[in-house]
């Protein structure tokens, strides 16, 4: 027997349902899904909205489901909507989207298919996961054999029950996203006649969708189908998780670094770390269980083992360790060798939220001595700038660094000739806070929320 085969038959002995349950990522499931799932290797699907390049944190509770389903043998299916991306969703809207152009719908699709590569197995056997695309299917439809072959099964009062659509039918719904569910509901068709796919998963606000996918299939005399969702992961003030206070956390790196997003993890409220676990990591109920016990009265920890099997699994052991040493920077025992090994753009993240002083090259060379340039950097409300008596007294204390070496009395009367780290920082500290000084220019694109 195939290796891939002897550990499919091994992984069915787990229950995806029973998983999901435990886990806290089970809100509805049609009745006989389990039936279904427990008498044979069943084929389940997700689809993914192109709308951007990447996949964010938002989407990942999903993402995860699919893992899911593969480890307990099943064969998984992620569909990029390369079709209906280009109609738009009207679930949990409040207004239209804005519809992207094929060019950039391409892109994005294929950025988010190296992404899934890194949750899932394509390479396994008999329950290999997939990737599609809708758009090889609705490309080479025309509009009016869709609506002969497909409009026709589904009323427009069926339509109009949907949660989705009702709740935007009073602030205005174009007849482009009113077509979306029954375009989600052809793909459910399309794959359980062709991929003999039988089961469609989501967020809860896909239910509607999805049982119009089940409800077209009957009508239009397909094969069993089924549902299965998973509740939207909130903050416990009920609004949407994943967002920090720069937007989206995205799992591609160039949107979001792997130093942001290990804090993300390790700053959500410690009242969510128990399900966030559940939800975002492949740890098995017992391990889990054992954190909670062994850190109840440590949250700080129980957050650090979220943090770490998170972006472990997202980036790379490699890059959880970058983000760990740039972690210390600041507030650890790092070195001036820490700081210079540790990329640019990961320093800026670090940096973020630490009073900054950019200066030109000339106007850094002008200053007489390191008090002046201290007294200025340290200088937050021009209105009440830091005297440099004060600064000479904190000096003789012992009470400046600058890169994490203690200014000397005659360094502070000196003009500034500190190594500039990566040629442009000098990093300040005064007892347990820091100030940035920046020599030059120093720009960053700002990140992209979709």
């Amino acid at each position: 027997m195939h290796a891939c085969q002897m550990k499919r038959l091994t992984k069915m002995k787990k229950n995806f349902i029973e998983e999901l349950r435990w886990r806290g990522m089970l809100h509805d499931a049609m009745p006989g899904t389990e039936e279904q799932l427990n008498k044979e290797m069943t084929v389940g699907y997700i689809g993914f909205d192109p709308t951007a390049d990447s996949i964010h944190i938002g989407n990942l509770a999903t993402l995860m489901m699919l893992k899911h389903l593969q480890m307990a043998g099943h064969k998984p299916v992620a569909l990029v909507g390369g079709a209906t991306g280009m109609v738009g969703d009207p679930s949990g809207k409040s207004a239209e989207r804005n519809l992207l152009d094929v060019k950039t719908l391409r892109h994005n699709e294929a950025a988010i298919g190296k992404q899934l590569a890194k949750f899932l197995d394509f390479d396994c056997g008999e329950n290999s996961a997939e990737l599609l695309n809708n758009y090889d299917w609705f490309g080479q439809m025309n509009f009016l054999e869709f609506l002969r072959d497909v409009g026709k099964h589904l009323t427009i009062n069926y339509m109009t029950a949907k949660d989705s659509v009702k709740k935007r039918l009073e602030s205005g719904l174009s007849f482009t996203e009113f077509s979306y569910q029954l375009l989600q509901g052809y793909d459910f068709f399309w794959l359980n006649k062709n991929k003999n796919c039988k089961i469609q998963m989501g967020g809860s606000d896909q239910w509607g969708n999805i049982t119009t996918g089940t409800e077209l299939i009957r009508r239009m005399g397909g094969g069993n189908a089924f549902a299965v969702t998973c509740p939207l992961i909130t903050k416990t003030d009920g609004s949407k998780f994943g967002k920090s206070v720069g937007g989206n956390v995205w799992l591609d790196p160039k949107r979001t670094s792997p130093y942001k997003f290990y804090q993300f993890w390790l700053n959500v409220d410690d009242s969510e770390t128990s399900k966030l676990l559940r939800v975002f990591t492949l740890l098995d109920q017992e391990t889990i269980e054992k954190h909670e016990a062994d850190y109840a009265n440590d949250p700080r920890m129980l957050k650090r083992i979220l943090a770490e099997e998170v972006t472990r699994m997202v980036h790379s052991q490699e890059e959880l360790d970058r983000a760990q040493k740039a972690s210390g920077l600041l507030f650890g025992k790092s070195t001036l060798e820490d700081f210079e090994t540790t990329d640019e753009a990961t320093l800026l993240d670090v940096f973020e939220g630490i009073p900054k002083k950019n200066y030109t090259k000339a106007e850094f060379d002008a200053f007489d001595s390191t008090v002046d340039l201290i007294a200025s950097a340290m200088t937050e409300d021009e209105a009440k700038p830091v005297s440099k008596s004060e600064v000479r007294r904190l000096i003789k204390n012992n009470g400046i660094k600058i890169n994490q070496k203690a200014v000397t009395k005659d360094q502070g009367e000196s003009k500034p000739e500190f190594g500039l780290l990566k040629d442009k920082f000098l990093l300040i500290k005064k007892g347990k806070k820091y100030f940035l000084v920046t020599v030059g220019v120093v720009q960053r694109a700002a990140e992209v929320e979709v």
